[in-house]
């Protein structure tokens, strides 16, 4: 039986058929939690020319890591369907210790993020689609709180954790509408902990750096096992993080006893690796989240961490 630090523990990952989703249920396996792992696509309705993992295959990776995962099907846009899903968890283990989103919206880049080419102007891009990012990428993590909040509240403990793209209040060059919709997961984090501090239950944002993920890795024609044959042409990619480190930095956040004292803030996964001392599968340590040119305060990322709107020294979000 795995007895890692988080056995016993019942965690959802919300998003986590692949990407940081899938990296993040497997490093919270091998810390021996018990992972519900949502999302749309399953093998019973996996479109092949389309996506090639399914949250089947995620469940099965977390059981290999040590834990026990179990995939559950679910249209995250549907509080009906969302809502059944919190109620058969608590039935199965009546209890829920952490919550992490992680819906991604990078179907709706406006510009290829590969290209160089500048976004397409948000008033030129179909408003349909702007729309929809906010309700893949926002909506979808108000439901899922708003049902995991509920049960944090009635036990006087828990943790939730928006994974985001960035830790600042800024312009993501993809795009206004993608830009809107991971700033604010910075900010609904801040919101959202301002009303469980006083039930013991801590919210904040975090941001992998430049993820290999699947999808990254397939645009570059490379695998995790040839990667760094994609530097040359992308140097910066020198730099980038397998989708475990995240996880890691997940796991380091579960575990920590202090986790109320970071609560509201906008985290990077780098920068709580030196902290917490945890590394990638590599063994390396890539460096933390900052967009290329963005000013940046001295010491602003001593703790791993960024406040939001950069002006929120009255509590200490900047240290």
């Amino acid at each position: 039986m795995n007895q890692g630090p988080l056995r016993g523990k019942v965690a959802v990952v919300a998003g986590a058929t692949r990407g940081a989703g899938r990296g993040i249920a497997c490093m919270l396996g091998e810390a021996g939690a018990i992972v519900y792992c949502l999302g749309r696509s399953s093998r019973q309705n996996v479109d092949p020319k389309e996506n090639l993992e399914t949250i089947e295959d995620t469940a099965d990776k977390v059981a290999e890591n040590g834990g026990r995962g179990i995939p559950v099907c679910v249209d995250l846009r549907n509080a009906n369907e969302v809502e059944s899903v919190f109620g058969r968890i608590q039935n199965e283990q009546n209890q829920l210790d952490l919550l992490v989103n992680n819906l991604s919206g990078d179907q709706f880049f406006t510009r290829d993020m590969l290209s160089g080419e500048h976004p397409v102007p948000f008033w030129e891009y179909p408003i349909s689609k702007g729309l929809a990012a906010q309700e893949n990428g926002v909506h979808t993590q108000l439901i899922t709180a708003f049902h995991a909040a509920q049960v944090m509240v009635r036990q006087q403990y828990g943790l939730i954790i928006e994974i985001t793209d960035g830790n600042r209040l800024s312009y993501n060059d993809v795009g206004v509408y993608y830009s809107l919709s991971k700033t604010s997961l910075v900010m609904l984090a801040h919101l959202m902990a301002e009303e469980l501090r006083d039930h013991n239950v801590a919210v904040l944002s975090l941001t992998p750096g430049w993820l290999r993920s699947e999808k990254m890795l397939r645009g570059f024609g490379v695998t995790e096992s040839n990667w760094r044959d994609a530097v040359p042409d992308y140097p910066g990619f020198e730099h980038s993080e397998t989708p475990f480190y995240v996880g890691r930095g997940v796991v380091a956040l579960a575990r920590d006893p202090q986790i109320m004292l970071r609560t509201g803030h906008a985290l990077s996964a780098g920068y709580l690796a030196h902290e917490y001392g945890f590394t990638d599968v590599d063994g390396l340590q890539p460096p933390g989240y900052a967009w290329y040119g963005a000013p940046i305060k001295e010491g602003v990322f001593e703790n791993g961490c960024f406040g939001p709107l950069d002006i929120d020294e009255t509590r200490q979000s900047i240290e």
